[in-house]
């Protein structure tokens, strides 16, 4: 196995990392919490940033404006029944979410999840390290060139366990901040 491949493999685990990060709210109003909610437009389900200009014009509020007037109803349903925790208000014309404060306890509860996900991405690490140790030893390379191969993926998963833990630090950081 060639190591810019298993490079590539552990970024992709960082990079779903990061992604798992931002479905977790930080009290802040972030777009991306929208992500994934579907709106049943004339029988197509359709995601909200397809129907509606979605912005934030103050740190704890997001505002939804449709393109089409007609499907305010169905984009407020939408986000009801995605259970967020946040009531939207329909003015008739935009939908309005107001993010609540987040209390401590919530907080820890985030800090937990953003911990789990650390520790999930730190295993799928892990197992491409388990992958590459095991695709270089089938391989059947001189000695000191198998030793130093997996010596390159251990230096790899090493450096990428300190990028998860510093994406672990810094999303505790933003959950515990008031």
């Amino acid at each position: 196995m060639n190591i810019n491949e298993v490079e590539k493999k552990m970024q992709g685990a960082i990079e779903n990392l990061e992604k798992r990060y931002m479905n977790i709210r930080a009290g802040r109003a972030n777009p991306s919490m929208l992500n994934g909610i579907m709106v049943d437009y004339f029988g197509n389900p359709t995601p909200i940033q397809s129907l509606a200009n979605v912005n934030v014009p103050e740190a704890k509020q997001l505002i939804i404006k449709p393109y089409d007037v007609s499907c305010l109803k169905d984009i407020e349903r939408a986000i009801n029944e995605a259970n967020i925790g946040i009531a939207p208000t329909n003015n008739g014309e935009i939908i309005i979410l107001n993010v609540p404060n987040l209390t401590e306890d919530t907080r820890k509860e985030y800090v937990k999840q953003s911990r789990t996900l650390a520790e999930e991405a730190k295993v799928a690490l892990r197992n491409i390290r388990q992958d590459a140790n095991n695709d270089i030893k089938k391989e059947k390379l001189p000695e000191d060139e198998e030793k130093s191969s997996l010596e390159d993926v251990q230096d790899l998963i090493n450096k990428y366990n300190k990028i998860v833990d510093e994406k672990e630090k810094e999303k505790e950081a933003e959950l515990m901040e008031i």
